[in-house]
């Protein structure tokens, strides 16, 4: 594994197992997420991004997380040699995700260029403005996405690796010291 991408519904822990793993097997660490969301969550233009993701992946070795399938999959997949997704039950994933919010707006964390997560954002009803809901109403769209693409035959190249429970992600990890 030199080339991993990690992927799945927002809250199922793709920048904690991309951390873990990149430490483990000292990769560096790209989250799509940090290059996405500009100062203000003004999302960077997909042109620009695909640049900034392109400069960062250029390397041999490297590990990936986040989806972004339109903009980004098309430049991460064909070079991953690898594909891991957590495919955490939809409750495992909306309890961790309310938990991990609450707590960065409580204590006013900073994510990326300045921005945080808002007490009030989780009172609006559009997805595109609540993660939460966000989530919810995508984590079906996200799990048959990878589930059909596992199947593709244009990423046979790819070997996948489904985690469907944090005790088999934290059995995974365990296996690289």
């Amino acid at each position: 594994m030199q080339r991993i991408a990690v992927v799945g519904s927002p809250g199922s822990g793709k920048t904690t197992v991309a951390r873990e793993l990149a430490d483990r097997l000292h990769l560096p660490h790209i989250e799509l997420d940090a290059i996405f969301h500009q100062p203000g969550w003004n999302p960077l233009p997909d042109d620009e991004f695909t640049l900034r993701v392109g400069a960062a992946i250029a390397g041999d070795r490297w590990i990936t997380d986040g989806n972004y399938q339109r903009i980004v999959r098309p430049i991460i997949w064909p070079r991953a040699d690898t594909v891991v997704f957590l495919d955490l039950p939809k409750r495992t994933i909306m309890h961790a995700l309310l938990k991990r919010s609450v707590r960065r707006s409580w204590r006013r964390e900073e994510l990326w260029n300045g921005n945080r997560e808002q007490f009030r954002n989780f009172v609006k009803p559009k997805p595109e403005d609540n993660l939460l809901v966000w989530a919810w109403t995508r984590y079906d769209g996200y799990r048959t996405r990878y589930l059909d693409a596992m199947q593709d035959p244009q990423f046979a190249h790819i070997e996948f690796v489904q985690l469907r429970s944090r005790p088999e992600v934290a059995k995974w990890l365990d296996q690289w010291h």
